[in-house]
């Protein structure tokens, strides 16, 4: 008989513990610990060494908060008001290498949106990555260049009480993580053949 597959593993607690929040207390984010968020970034690693994620950030009561506010679709808007701060990823299309269009830099940006993810966990912060934004409107608000692309929206906060949020925001923030155990999705000799690993 089959053992039952494990799902359980001893990780690092900033793995585990990661939240996607929507409630942010009040709190400031001081500026030395957003530097010290955004140089985990600089030490990303990245196809040919391209480097190709920038980032744009704002400060709740500054303008280019409001700005990537704007970007928001109206549901993300409802609860990340409640953000001390929101950034823009973006990256760039065409390898600084050989010219040629990267077929890595979303990949590349994403490594670094996690680097600054776990960072912020280091400094008691969490983050809320957003899909739900123009990229458009972003190119438009913040003359973003042709070669370069806006990817996500995100937030950085200290987490608040689900409290804060409107009733249906609320339920969501007391839902439980749900996470495919890794057999479902790592696989030995072809496609979908689980691992002897799991």
């Amino acid at each position: 008989m089959d053992k039952p597959a494990k799902t359980n593993f001893d990780i690092h607690p900033l793995l585990k513990e990661r939240w996607s929040p929507r409630s942010f207390t009040g709190q400031m984010v001081d500026k030395e610990t957003l530097q010290r968020i955004f140089e985990a970034a600089r030490w990303t690693p990245s196809s040919s060494n391209d480097q190709p994620w920038r980032f744009i950030v704002g400060t709740k009561g500054d303008k280019t908060w409001d700005m990537i506010m704007e970007t928001l679709v109206e549901f993300n808007q409802k609860w990340a008001k409640l953000a001390p701060v929101l950034a823009l990823s973006i990256g760039k299309k065409i390898s600084d290498k050989n010219g040629r269009p990267s077929r890595t830099f979303i990949y590349d940006v994403g490594q670094s949106v996690a680097h600054i993810t776990f960072q912020a966990m280091h400094e008691g912060l969490f983050v809320h990555q957003m899909g739900g934004f123009s990229a458009q409107k972003a190119a438009e608000i913040f003359n973003i260049p042709e070669d370069y692309q806006a990817i996500t929206a995100f937030a950085i906060g200290h987490k608040g009480s689900p409290d804060l949020l409107e009733e249906n925001f609320a339920e969501m923030e007391k839902s439980e993580r749900e996470r495919h155990p890794a057999g479902d999705f790592v696989f030995s000799k072809s496609f979908g053949n689980t691992s002897d690993l799991f």
